[in-house]
Parts: C-alpha cells; structure tokens; sequence
C-alpha cells in the first residue's frame, strides 16, 4: 500500500512537471502571437480581406508563398479581436509542434478562455486535416482560421473537410493593388462585364490619375509579392527561395514525394524557363528529364497546384491530370524576371494576362484568338499595332493591346485586365 502511495505520488509530480512544461510552451506561444500582431501593418489590405466570412467556425486561406495570407490574417486580429487572452496566432512550423499535437495545443488554448486560434502553415503538420476535423467536432465553441500553401488546396476535395470549412484562395497582388500599395489610392475591382463594356471610360479616368504603362512596367518585374516593398534590391533573389522551398519543402509534404522527385522537378523548371511560352513535347522533355511521360504531365500538374507555372488547355478537351496541356506559362512575370533576369515582350504580355484572369475566371486556350475566358470572350493579345483582323469574326471578341494607355474601338489597354479583382 505503502509503495501504491509512492507511485501514486511520483506520478502526480510527473503529470505536475508536464503541465508545468506544456503552460511555460504556451506562454511563449502567446507572447510570441501579440509581438507579431503588435509589429502588423494595416495601413493596406489584400482584396480578400473583406470577403472572408470571419465568423465561420473554420475558414482556411490558401495561396503561393509570399503573396501575404499571414498578414492577412494577422491584420484581422489587429483590427477586430481587441481581447489577447482569446485569440493566438502561431505557425506550425513553430518547435512547438515538434513535441505536442494541433490538439494539446487546443486544449490547453480552451481551458484558458480561449475563443479564436489561428494557424499557419498547415500543410506543414502531418495529418491535419484528421485533427482538425476532430478539433471542429469536439471544439464547437472554437473559431479556427488556417493557412497554408496553394497545394493544400487539393484537400477541398476531401468530403469529411469540405463540409465543414469554408475555403478561400488568395493570390498575388494584382496590377491595382500594386497601385494602391505604391501610391496610397484607393481604386476599387472592376469586373469583367464592366471592364468590356466600358473600357473606353475607365482606361481614360484612370490615365488621368496614373502613368498607367510607366507603373506597368514596374509591377511586371516586383509587383506580384507584397514582400517587394521590404528589400526590392534582394526582391528577384527571395524569389528564387521562395520557388525551391516550394519545390523542395511544400510538394513534398502534399504529395509525398521524394528528394530524387524534386530534384527532376527543380529541372523542369529550368527548362521551362527557358522555353516558355510553349506547346510541350511531353515525350522529348520526359526523356530530356529522364522521367516517364505520365510522371512528367502529374509533375506539371504538382508546379500548378504550387502555382509556379500556368497550365492553358484547349477549349474543346476537358482537364484531367493526365492531360498535357496546350501551352504552358509560368505563373507570373516576377518569377519570369527572377529566374532569366529578362523576359520576352509577347511572353510578358500574355503572361500577365493569364495571371490576372485565372484567379477569378475560367480561361482556356482558343482556336480562333489566343484566349477564350468563361466560354464566351476571345481575346487577341499583341502590341499596339495590333489589328482586329484574327478574330474579327469571331462574336465577342477583343484586342487586349500593349504599349496604349487608352482604348480604341475593340482595342483595350493590357494594363486595364490588372484591375479585374
């Protein structure tokens, strides 16, 4: 009885000992959450910020690196969740995490009062889609909001998840926001059906108050990521470690990869860049790559997802993850001019245009002009001296011209398509 009491004894201080620990973790967990939400800006905010449905019990953001989903969510907590003993911000990156559970962490954040938990880097944290899952069931009470890569996209497929969140994606920062964030306007979205039906108006207003093609050019080498506003010198040089974290980190931790994977893919990038825009020859480059045919158009499919490349496919086929695409681009100009240090006028022109409409709209490859977008607009892309003649048959349909600061006729200015969200 004697050494039951013992042991009774020596587990209690045990279980005393532990909790001591895991409220100490928690305690620099909270004091690291204010100083972040304390040193956020939010003096500009991304387009989505007003969009987010904030009072769902589980919200998760998706979108590149870089493009700005923890200042997103850092800048709601600042200018809505006034009370720190409820709320906590931290990323499960954090060594924290490499002795406890998403669920210890729940548990102890609730038996403190706590009411909304955010969390970033959730592609990061093995299974979390299951704990989190428990978490919404058993936690009621609790609000979450999660980040993570675009690749963690691919879990809205999931039935047990997608029910129960709300997913958002955020991209980088438009041509407009780029202007807002530069020069302190406020101009607002205009959408695609305003846009075509009254290019001529806006492109004229909006030149009045703009240089619109000096700031163009200026937004295609560092305007996509808002992290161009901290070192736009080392800008094109922490792109590039963002595009091999990517590769080499987030890929696979989605998609189970292996070293030897993303090294094949760290190459066909390299071609890629050197190549694009372009119809690929999947059979030449698999064998360039030393890789199958099918491991080369899934490997595309991942770059994608990753949103380091753009996929264009043809409007007569469907998508399916074995289906090659019809032209291939990379997702946008920055990332054109940090791994060239140059790029292609006609390349940058349609670059741009793709990066700019996919986000918000269906875009495909057209038989008739260049693009075709929701099945119902054709798009021509060239120069100012374009003409209409490709498609002047074709009903709605458009020349999306470069080089023009205002429009003419059928001819819109490129700069115009930056300010669709």
């Amino acid at each position: 009885m004697h050494n039951f009491n013992k042991m009774q004894y020596l587990y209690c201080i045990l279980l005393y000992f532990c909790h001591v620990h895991i409220a100490k973790n928690m305690e620099e967990l909270f004091n690291w959450s204010y100083k972040k939400i304390k040193n956020t800006r939010v003096n500009f905010k991304r387009y989505l910020s007003d969009t987010i449905n904030w009072n769902n019990q589980l919200v998760i953001i998706v979108g590149s690196r870089g493009v700005g989903k923890t200042t997103l969510m850092l800048q709601y907590i600042k200018k809505n969740l006034t009370n720190n003993e409820e709320v906590l911000y931290t990323s499960l990156d954090n060594l924290y995490f490499y002795t406890h559970s998403i669920i210890d962490l729940v548990k102890e954040f609730s038996a403190q009062g706590g009411k909304y938990l955010f969390l970033d880097e959730i592609h990061k944290y093995k299974n979390w889609s299951i704990e989190i899952k428990n978490i919404y069931d058993n936690y009621p009470e609790l609000q979450l909001v999660l980040s993570g890569s675009s690749t963690t996209e691919i879990l809205h497929a999931q039935g047990d998840l997608s029910r129960r969140a709300l997913f958002y994606k955020l991209g980088g920062m438009s041509f407009r926001e780029y202007l807002n964030f530069t020069t302190g306007k406020n101009f607002e979205p205009i959408s695609l059906t305003h846009l075509l039906n009254n290019h001529r108006k806006l492109s004229l207003e909006l030149s009045d108050e703009i240089k619109p093609l000096k700031e163009f050019n200026n937004y295609l080498n560092h305007g996509y990521y808002p992290f161009f506003k901290e070192d736009l010198e080392g800008y094109h040089q922490r792109i590039r470690q963002v595009l091999s974290t990517v590769i080499e980190v987030d890929i696979p931790s989605v998609f189970k990869v292996d070293y030897s994977a993303t090294t094949k893919i760290n190459k066909m990038l390299a071609i890629i860049t050197q190549l694009v825009p372009f119809k690929p020859n999947v059979k030449k480059l698999s064998d360039q790559i030393e890789i199958s045919r099918e491991t080369f158009v899934r490997y595309l499919h991942y770059l994608e997802k990753a949103e380091i490349v753009n996929l264009l496919f043809n409007e007569n086929k469907g998508i399916s993850l074995m289906q090659k695409p019809e032209k291939l681009y990379l997702n946008n100009t920055n990332i054109s001019f940090a791994l060239s240090n140059s790029i292609n006028t006609g390349n940058a022109r349609e670059t741009f245009f793709i990066n700019q409409l996919k986000l918000n709209h269906k875009i495909v490859f057209s038989n008739h002009g260049d693009f075709l977008v929701n099945n119902k607009y054709t798009f021509e892309i060239g120069g100012k001296g374009k003409t209409h003649k490709q498609i002047k048959d074709v009903k709605n349909s458009w020349v999306v011209a470069d080089n023009i600061e205002s429009s003419l006729g059928q001819k819109i200015p490129l700069w115009l398509f930056g300010f669709l969200y």
